[in-house]
């Protein structure tokens, strides 16, 4: 988005998860700026009563739930005149209903987060959006995982944000194609910079070596700067031939995920006399809890 403040022309914007905590982030952005953002559409999973308070203040033309179960009740929540979508593929429906789609996924639609965010992409992918950017809080083992999910992954860090170790520790060398300090204007933002490089330096660049770039979203500097690095770095891909193979062994990454969450779907789903006899011969130490889970396992 353009930065608070600076001149633009008007965005529409279609919020999907818009009763989650994301979600209620990006109204307080879109209300801070009525004359540049207006919502359009806003869609949830469950959530009528949420969805149809939103939906009384913000006035958008299209709200949406995911449980079609759920249409009726939510046609009489909504203001007159409001179209109200629902069921399995009324979310997705969201992203042609705007110039912008927010999706703020938290285990969207019942599947892991890493899963969830793939299914994102894909819609928005599939209606024709040529750039996605996914947002993720923190460097924890599933914003790792999810970085993975994206062609190009710029690592944001503040001014005195941390130490070389700190670094490693959370494996933003090994996934970072650009790295961004933003809040600049603030005291530490240069010594941040010489950090940076000086790790660079010490593990190796290979044909890419990842630029340390500098931004203030509040006032906009640096943001210009920071969009032809992304396209840099993604005619980097297509020049090397490496934007393909990195597509392919992702999508071979997802299917390993989705085995992995049906076969746990499964397994949550066993249950009767063989389970239980199965887990009390695990607690008379008859057998070992792999030989008894394997039991469990369909031939």
């Amino acid at each position: 988005m353009v930065p608070v403040g600076h001149p633009g022309p008007m965005r529409t914007i279609a919020l999907v998860g818009a009763t989650g905590s994301i979600g209620s982030q990006a109204v307080e952005v879109v209300q801070a700026e009525p004359d540049r953002y207006r919502i359009t559409a806003i869609g949830a999973n469950r959530s009528v009563d949420a969805l149809a308070a939103l939906a009384r203040d913000l006035r958008p033309e299209v709200v949406a739930l995911a449980d079609g179960s759920l249409e009726a009740e939510l046609k009489a929540a909504v203001p007159v005149g409001t179209e109200v979508r629902c069921g399995p593929g009324a979310l997705v429906s969201l992203a042609t209903e705007a110039e912008v789609v927010v999706n703020g996924v938290v285990g969207f639609a019942g599947l892991p987060v890493t899963l969830a965010t793939l299914e994102a992409v894909r819609a928005l992918d599939a209606t024709g959006w040529p750039w996605v950017v996914i947002e993720t809080v923190g460097v924890g083992q599933v914003e790792v995982e999810v970085a993975g999910a994206a062609d190009t992954t710029v690592v944001v860090v503040n001014p005195g944000w941390g130490d070389a170790v700190q670094a490693n520790k959370a494996g933003l060398l090994e996934i970072a194609d650009l790295f961004v300090i933003n809040k600049a204007d603030r005291p530490g933002a240069e010594e941040t910079r010489r950090d940076l490089e000086r790790m660079l330096d010490l593990t190796g660049a290979g044909a890419w070596r990842p630029p340390v770039l500098a931004t203030s979203a509040s006032s906009g500097d640096g943001v210009d700067e920071l969009w032809k690095a992304v396209k840099a770095h993604r005619t980097h891909l297509t020049a090397g031939g490496e934007l393909e193979p990195r597509r392919a062994a992702r999508i071979g990454a997802e299917l390993v995920q989705i085995l992995a969450a049906l076969i746990l779907e499964r397994a949550q789903a066993a249950g009767g006399p063989e389970l239980e006899q199965l887990a009390a011969a695990v607690a008379r130490r008859d057998v070992d809890p792999w030989t008894a889970a394997a039991r469990l396992l369909p031939e």
